[in-house]
């Protein structure tokens, strides 16, 4: 299973700042995502970026390893 860590207004949206999500492929994740936590996430996620092991990803057919580890980051404001 993966790992799905949020930050800042990701994890308010998902109402926790990880989980643990059964998926093969990063497109499938984030529909699993999207279902689970519904619209306000799901708006977040259209504006976040997404890195695997730390790299930004964006392809849904990406392969996730079954110890991934993904962050939600959503655009910080400030300076």
């Amino acid at each position: 299973m993966a790992t799905v860590r949020y930050f800042a207004g990701a994890a308010e949206a998902a109402g926790t700042e990880s989980e643990r999500v059964d998926a093969d492929e990063l497109g499938a994740l984030l529909a699993d995502l999207r279902e689970r936590h519904g619209a306000e996430l799901t708006r977040v996620l259209a504006l976040s970026s997404v890195l695997h092991e730390g790299q930004y990803v964006s392809d849904p057919q990406l392969p996730l390893a079954h110890d991934a580890v993904l962050d939600v980051l959503p655009p910080f404001a400030g300076g």
